[in-house]
């Protein structure tokens, strides 16, 4: 039942489970396929073990992130994408993590650029007021996920629960959101998942080529639920006024390359795919910020965010409160 889901979950957060029985039972669920009605029994008690944030601004805010193990190996294009949509006038509630398989998570970069990831709710309201974004580090927030990392290390490169839960566990209660799924299925089961849970707007991005992003290098699928309806559309790049790129030309393969990358991407340095396929991704969150009417326009909104300067201020800003910018700064060439 629901009912037993949301215990093996308080069992499993509370260390009451030896590490091979949760990797079993969590790798059974996933085998028979999670119900909707488990998976937010499971969310709800992962929710009571967490630390909460309370935002103090009465801007819309949205939370951009992924399922994660779409295997890409690219840049951090949601949190590059968070920035901007900062920058062009959202508000942005990141919840992240360091990377499970890939080279570079959220958290890994921010770190790597000088950020104090490890602070709590009151630096995260306070960050979102003075930037128009904050950053919330998973494992700082749901601090009883630390009981089930063997579990989760027994079963690295699978997926489980906790990769549909991970993007619906946002510390904040941020009621708009867009996700990034790993597969078709989800594109339309996220927003039915939030949307029980009391969003307001979440549009959920695939793209054809394999991302769990919006893509430049291929057609993209999009469902969005806003007060309600939904609504699905699938474009190519150039439909809203980008360049086809290669899958390549986003890929990084160290941490110094990530951290490249994601800097140029703000400040226009990076090469043009990179540039594009932040703006992209922001222009999902600034539509369901509704900054933007549509993705065309929200396109335009976030490249001019980036090329007038506007992104790179926003991080400098971000990293300078968060611990200090001079790496920042290094890897800009300022």
């Amino acid at each position: 039942s629901d009912g037993e889901a949301g215990a093996a979950m308080s069992c499993m957060l509370s260390g009451g489970a030896p590490d091979r029985e949760a990797a079993d039972f969590l790798a059974a669920l996933a085998d028979r396929g999670e119900t909707d009605g488990e998976l937010l029994a499971m969310l709800d008690a992962m929710m009571g073990f967490s630390d909460p944030v309370t935002l103090r601004t009465g801007r819309t805010v949205i939370d951009m992130c992924g399922t994660g193990g779409d295997g890409q190996q690219t840049f951090n294009v949601s949190t590059a994408a968070s920035f901007v949509v900062a920058a062009a006038g959202g508000a942005v509630a990141k919840h992240g993590n360091r990377s499970s398989s890939g080279v570079s998570g959220s958290a890994d970069v921010l770190e790597y650029l000088g950020c104090d990831i490890g602070r709590g709710p009151e630096e995260a309201a306070a960050a979102l007021e003075r930037h128009g974004i904050c950053f919330m580090f998973a494992q700082r927030f749901h601090p009883a996920m630390r009981r089930v990392a063997g579990a989760r290390r027994l079963l690295r490169g699978r997926r489980t629960a906790f990769n549909l839960l991970g993007p619906m566990a946002n510390p904040a209660g941020v009621k708009r959101q867009v996700v990034g799924v790993s597969s078709a299925d989800l594109l339309s089961r996220m927003p039915s998942l939030l949307r029980r849970r009391g969003a307001e707007a979440v549009m959920a991005v695939r793209s054809e080529g394999g991302m769990d992003e919006l893509s430049t290098s291929s057609s993209n699928r999009a469902v969005t639920m806003r007060g309600g309806a939904v609504s699905a559309e699938s474009f190519r790049p150039e439909d809203v006024g980008l360049h086809r790129s290669s899958p390549a030309d986003i890929r990084i393969r160290t941490m110094e390359e990530a951290a490249r990358s994601f800097v140029g991407a703000l400040d226009g340095t990076a090469g043009r795919a990179a540039v594009e396929t932040a703006a992209l991704n922001a222009a999902g969150g600034l539509v369901v910020a509704g900054v933007a009417d549509g993705i065309g326009e929200a396109v335009g909104v976030a490249l001019e965010a980036i090329s007038d300067g506007r992104a790179i201020k926003t991080l400098r800003g971000f990293v300078g409160d968060a611990g200090g910018a001079s790496r920042l700064a290094e890897i800009a060439g300022e």
